[in-house]
């Protein structure tokens, strides 16, 4: 025990002796994990607070595209600014970049018309259907309305312009449906639809109520620090392996290994000691950056982090991910041969791991190949077990299905460093 405790406290020394790595293992997650949330944040808000200038180019000079412009106005989304209607394409292009637009919406000269044609057709084909005179001379034959040009930054997320253009859509449509009913009400009629029934007949639409999925019945949904302190967490941990594969290169090189089979101890429990060590830094990373979540990211306008109600699964589930990260980096460690090629292949592979494990996509979206190779992954495994905890309101027993293949990995890990350490002749 003597013998451990000592190796620890040396372990401990030349560690805090590595200032880029201290930095590389709490500085860097922290920064990251304010930084990412703080974006995420603002387009998870984009719909109520952070509206997207939109500029409007009206060539028409009927009544249906001004209603389709305030119509727009009432979504929310947007924030319209008009242009002279005689701007050509290039010159709306310069408008949106003196707007700080990233959309421009371009309404062509004849979309009153078309729509009172294809308003007026309908109409005079519901009369038809319900048995009523209708006007033969409305019965022409529709071209295709010209359609709206939507110009975007092609900087703007390919997610964002669906929305907005599902959005358009909405609106669009909203236009078209109020002129036909006009329209046929008063061909029934012969006079104005009122307003009031017309409201009820527009905006009677059904509410979509949004309740999150979880395992012990809570309603709260999820926000932005929910998603990325947990994912950032992790890929602090994973980090570690740029100071202790280093330090365990460095240990070969300079013989400590051979050097350990002359005295009066075993190879175990040098390793054991950086094992503990670096698990001990990984359990502080996450107690570092879960308190700022909880109590920093408040004082910045962030949403506060909501821990999860099983705290005792909690703190496995970040053993079980620090000794993954730890076991990840000794293993590294042990089959490079100089710290340039443990520290380069270390970062290189921590981010290859991340992208196909969940981190910076959600592995949902990933095609279905792709979406097998993830599992491989160890920080895919992490990922899934927080996510259940923080996300899922689940408890131990439910992540134990993320904890187990994690566990699994982990071993794999340890059972490689020791065939490298017999293969290399240092044990």
């Amino acid at each position: 025990m003597f013998k451990l405790w000592a190796s620890i406290v040396k372990d401990v020394r030349v560690l805090l002796r590595d200032k880029v790595g201290i930095s590389l293992m709490f500085i860097m997650p922290v920064i990251l994990v304010i930084v990412v949330t703080t974006i995420q944040n603002s387009t998870f808000q984009l719909m109520n607070k952070n509206k997207l200038t939109v500029v409007v180019c009206n060539k028409d000079a009927g009544k249906l595209s001004t209603q389709l412009i305030a119509t727009i106005n009432k979504i929310g989304m947007f924030k319209v600014a008009q242009v002279d209607k005689k701007l050509n394409a290039q010159q709306i292009a310069d408008g949106m970049h003196a707007n700080d637009a990233m959309l421009a919406v371009t309404i062509p000269s004849d979309f009153s018309a078309k729509i009172e044609a294809k308003a007026n057709s309908s109409s005079n084909k519901a009369l038809k259907s319900f048995g009523l005179q209708a006007d033969s001379a409305k019965e022409v034959k529709l071209t295709g309305a010209t359609p709206l040009i939507l110009y975007y930054n092609p900087s703007i997320p390919e997610s964002i312009r669906f929305s907005v253009n599902g959005a358009l859509a909405s609106a669009l449509q909203i236009v078209e449906s109020r002129e036909t009913l006009r329209t046929l009400y008063f061909a029934i009629n012969e006079k104005e639809m009122p307003q009031q029934l017309e409201n009820e007949m527009l905006n009677g639409k059904a509410e979509i109520n949004q309740v999150p999925v979880s395992k012990n019945g809570s309603l709260k949904a999820p926000n932005a620090t929910q998603h990325n302190v947990p994912a950032w967490t992790i890929f602090a941990m994973f980090f570690i392996i740029m100071s202790l594969s280093g330090s365990v290169v460095r240990e070969k090189v300079s013989g400590s290994f051979i050097r350990l089979k002359t005295l009066p101890t075993n190879y175990a429990v040098g390793l054991l000691s950086k094992q503990i060590t670096y698990l001990g830094v990984t359990m502080f990373q996450a107690l570092v950056i879960f308190s700022l979540g909880l109590w920093f990211f408040p004082y910045i306008n962030l949403p506060a982090l909501n821990l999860p109600a099983d705290i005792f699964g909690l703190f496995i589930v970040t053993l079980a991910c620090g000794y993954c990260a730890v076991s990840y980096a000794i293993c590294i460690g042990v089959f490079a041969n100089t710290q340039e090629q443990a520290n380069g292949f270390g970062a290189v592979s921590i981010v290859i791991l991340a992208a196909i494990g969940g981190l910076m996509v959600p592995s949902f979206v990933m095609p279905g190949a792709l979406k097998t190779i993830s599992q491989l992954s160890p920080l895919h495994w992490c990922i899934q077990a927080y996510y259940g905890l923080f996300l899922e309101g689940a408890g131990l027993k439910d992540v134990m299905i993320s904890i187990i293949p994690l566990v699994a990995i982990t071993i794999a890990f340890q059972a490689v460093t020791y065939l490298g350490l017999k293969r290399k002749n240092l044990i």
